[in-house]
């Protein structure tokens, strides 16, 4: 799908009739998405879904209209793009666990926790927004979500200052390596913008401080948010959308079967427009290479 983002962009933007209701809850997500971060829409339409496929690229034999349900919804808050390393660099994504990737950090997981993480924090062309459309949910698999605002007013004054130095590194996540090696990226604060409404880029997994006060704040921060996170667990129809530079998401373990029944979601990623990404895009696709 990725060589034709463009067509499907332009078809669900002229032809997909979003609900009153669902269209002008996007919208004021958009105009301001604190303090909770996520918007949560149930009930949505995806067509009749066959068996979940073995791989996120495999062929199914769906029609595309949960494609266009998300790419429509996605418009209304930006530019939908895909990431060349990750899945091929298709726009729309199926997220489905695979048994070679079950205990691993990577969407594809699925025995273990995925850990709390702004969506691609090391790219200098990190989404603005994330959106997740369950096609068939599973009630063990809680996503979890946790906002910078929840754990702001559990940091002390000193934490919060060193959280807005660049005194922090984000190695890349290895679905964007492709066996290259990886490095930690060039320092980087966590917090950024008004210190009352900051933008946050934090990866559990992925970030360090580069001295004991910066890992030591990091720490605190990844304890606040896990203290006050909350948690959705997604049904066919259920679309959220999360605000990745106000909240972190992660996922619980749950039990995989890989045999057609497994838990489904489609994923899309919104920048707030293309030319930032220009000198490294082609079409809708970023391609930003890293490692060595």
């Amino acid at each position: 799908m990725k060589r034709d983002d463009d067509s499907l962009v332009q078809t669900a933007r002229q032809t997909v009739e979003l609900p009153a209701d669902v269209r002008d809850a996007v919208i004021a997500f958009r105009a301001d998405s604190t303090p909770q971060g996520w918007l949560l829409l149930r009930n949505l339409v995806v067509g009749v879904i066959p068996a979940t496929p073995p791989e996120p690229t495999a062929a199914t034999s769906k029609s595309h209209a949960s494609e266009l349900l998300l790419v429509a919804v996605a418009s209304l808050l930006g530019e939908p793009v895909g990431y060349e390393p990750e899945h091929d660099g298709d726009m729309v994504q199926n997220l489905v666990p695979v048994r070679a990737s079950s205990g691993r950090q990577t969407s594809t997981s699925s025995r273990i926790t995925l850990m709390f993480h702004t969506e691609a924090a090391f790219h200098p062309h990190r989404p603005k927004y994330l959106l997740l459309l369950c096609l068939r949910g599973d009630t063990n698999a809680q996503t979890t979500v946790a906002s910078i605002h929840d754990a702001l007013p559990h940091l002390s004054a000193q934490m919060i200052d060193t959280l807005f130095q660049p005194r922090f590194r984000c190695a890349v996540d290895e679905s964007y390596l492709h066996g290259r090696q990886n490095a930690l990226g060039a320092p980087m604060a966590v917090l950024s913008g008004d210190r009352s409404c900051p933008a946050m880029v934090f990866d559990e997994d992925l970030m360090v401080g580069t001295d004991v006060e910066a890992e030591g704040a990091l720490r605190a921060l990844g304890n606040a948010l896990a203290a006050n996170h909350g948690e959705v667990t997604l049904a066919a129809g259920d679309l959220v959308i999360l605000d990745n530079d106000v909240v972190v998401h992660g996922r619980s373990p749950f039990e995989a079967r890989y045999d057609g029944t497994d838990r489904w979601v489609q994923r899309i990623m919104v920048v707030s427009d293309l030319a930032a990404s220009a000198s490294e895009r082609v079409g809708r696709m970023i391609t930003t290479v890293f490692g060595d």
